[in-house]
């Protein structure tokens, strides 16, 4: 690797590019200089006087692009880092431009990063990696639309649950199963505990275990929502814990943990209303539509969206054709944006209901007869 460093730093300025790394944990953007047999990437701060230090990369397309995939499937935890590709020439003012928009985020300055960033090519060869160490982190490969294959199912399993390919089918359920998802309505299953058969409702996921063997991951209800304890690393305070229970939706983007590879992943968290599942969704997986019921949403807009954030919006046409406005945020377990309508009328309106059922059973219950009629006492006959 250091030959072909060398040969690379020889190369003509307007020749070559300079490959810049934001370390995600510190938030501080240097310049590569090499990397190592075992992974490990050697960096120098972006100024003028460290300039021939740099990693001088040709501008040419395909050639830019195997290397850099090349280079990022050498690199240890490569999740932890950004990079972007900048002219030789500029290096140094583009790297402090860059660090600028970093220190102090914009929707102009999310525009500029992203113009400059760089990522690997996905390598048709190899496995893909699988990352479902949360319960939203399935996600369908760009290369097909579905993550599994019907014939991966183990429908041995599926059978002793009371389910069946063609149940699934009819119920339009093999398919999000198929794409990676939850089911999206709950299932009725039975479990066999040898004496005994517990039959409940759940959610049902596809994932795929560490010897590659697909199984079935069963979702069930739970009386609340467990949000005493941390989760992948964030313990909640008491307003995440608010947000989560009244909306679904803790309203912003926190660093969790991989609980395997000590990784840091900015995620949003929801609540599966299904199950009381905690959920989360990491935030390079959500796709803010420009357009929601009519109306177009601007780059604020947009990333008031991309950091969980709500957002209200006024003018949206409904499918009648009526005109309404509401507040929309996107959810990590339902994976768009969904619209928050005032759910404590809702709640207090299934509570009175609640209570008039209550009251209308006891009226209907049989009453005692009266012991005493007159001031006579009665007896039985």
């Amino acid at each position: 690797m250091s030959e072909e460093t060398t040969n690379k730093q020889e190369m003509p300025e307007q020749l070559s590019d300079i490959l810049l790394v934001l370390d995600k944990e510190k938030m501080k953007i240097q310049a590569v200089k090499s990397i190592d047999e075992n992974g490990k990437m050697e960096t120098v701060d972006p100024t003028k006087k460290n300039q021939n230090q740099f990693m001088r990369v040709d501008k040419s397309g395909d050639f830019f692009s195997n290397f850099f995939s090349n280079f990022f499937s050498q690199l240890k935890n490569p999740t932890n880092f950004t990079f972007f590709k900048v002219p030789a020439s500029v290096a140094a003012e583009k790297a402090e431009e860059l660090q600028k928009h970093v220190d102090k985020p914009t929707p102009q300055g999310e525009k500029v990063l992203k113009e400059h960033e760089v990522k690997a090519e996905p390598q048709p060869d190899k496995k893909q990696e699988n990352q479902n160490n949360m319960a939203t982190t399935q996600t369908t490969t760009e290369t097909s639309e579905y993550r599994y294959k019907p014939e991966q199912i183990d429908w041995d399993t599926m059978k002793n649950l009371g389910l069946s390919k063609e149940y699934l089918e009819k119920r339009n359920l093999l398919d999000p199963l198929l794409r990676g998802y939850k089911t999206n309505e709950l299932l009725p299953i039975g479990i066999n505990l040898g004496g005994s058969i517990l039959r409940t409702d759940a959610r049902l996921s596809l994932q795929q275990a560490e010897d590659g063997n697909v199984i079935v991951a069963i979702h069930g209800i739970k009386r609340e929502p467990n949000l005493h304890f941390e989760f992948f690393g964030h313990k909640f305070t008491d307003e995440d814990k608010k947000n989560l229970l009244e909306t679904g939706n803790m309203g912003r983007v926190v660093n969790l943990v991989n609980s395997k590879t000590g990784d840091l992943m900015p995620s949003i968290i929801s609540i599966d209303r299904l199950t009381n599942d905690v959920v989360a969704l990491r935030t390079e997986f959500i796709k803010i539509p420009d357009e929601i019921k009519g109306v177009k949403l601007n780059d604020e807009q947009k990333q008031t969206l991309m950091e969980g954030k709500p957002l209200y919006l006024e003018g949206m046409i409904s499918s009648k054709g009526t005109e309404f406005s509401a507040t929309v945020q996107f959810n990590a377990d339902k994976r768009y944006v969904e619209f928050l309508f005032d759910r404590s009328n809702n709640n207090q309106q299934a509570q009175t209901n609640q209570q008039n059922t209550q009251q209308s059973n006891q009226q209907s219950q049989p009453q005692e007869a009266p012991r005493t009629f007159r001031g006579k006492e009665l007896d039985d006959e």
